[in-house]
């Protein structure tokens, strides 16, 4: 792996999980020593997640790193709801059945994921994330991917506003089986339904979070 694609690789994990909290001051002397690379790479890093919007310039002294966009969250989700509802819609159409019925498998066990012990639920985050690759290779429409991942990038960061509710977990865990078996069976139409209704409910569930955060 390049030096610069791991730098970007380690500070974008580290800040949609949280590790890099809003604000904090991301200095090249610093961050180059931290992770190992020289500065021509870290640049190019930095430059890349400021493309996407983690980062941005900061008085002089490297970049910071951005506050979640939770004032744009409804035009966000505007955004993802046609997107996911193509993807899901394709996905059913062009779908391998061999690729998604693991992934079904292992959805029908996801409580078990939430329940092990793992406040962060990574486990079951990764298993979210394997099903999203897998839409995202199903469609074959690396426009559509590309723009998708890009709001993906941003709905992260927000999501982790609201990830600490159990309930919503397994509600969120049942729906996406409901997406998983839709595509296995080849449903365009309920591939899509089940999207819409797990986006609206998870946006319902952000805006209540971010209502009960104080300011």
């Amino acid at each position: 792996m390049r030096a610069s694609e791991k730098a970007y690789s380690l500070l974008r994990e580290q800040i949609l999980d949280g590790g890099l909290a809003p604000g904090t001051v991301l200095g090249e002397v610093e961050q180059s020593t931290r992770l190992g690379v020289s500065r021509t790479p870290l640049r190019e890093a930095l430059s890349r997640l400021a493309a996407e919007g983690l980062v941005a310039a900061h008085s002089g002294r490297g970049v910071v790193v951005t506050d979640p966009p939770l004032e744009s969250v409804g035009e966000l989700f505007e955004v993802r709801s046609a997107l996911e509802e193509q993807a899901a819609r394709l996905a059913a159409r062009r779908r391998d059945p061999a690729v998604f019925e693991p992934l079904q498998a292992e959805f029908r066990a996801a409580h078990r994921l939430l329940e092990n012990g793992d406040p962060a639920r990574h486990e079951y985050y990764a298993l979210v994330g394997r099903l999203d690759a897998a839409i995202d290779s199903a469609v074959a429409n690396p426009f559509l991917v590309s723009t998708l991942n890009g709001v993906r990038t941003h709905v992260a960061r927000i999501r982790r506003i609201a990830q600490d509710d159990p309930e919503r977990l397994r509600e969120a865990a049942r729906e996406h089986l409901m997406i998983v078996d839709a595509i296995v069976d080849g449903s365009e139409s309920l591939a899509a339904h089940a999207t819409q209704l797990h986006l609206h409910r998870s946006l319902k569930n952000i805006l209540a979070s971010i209502e009960r955060t104080p300011q």
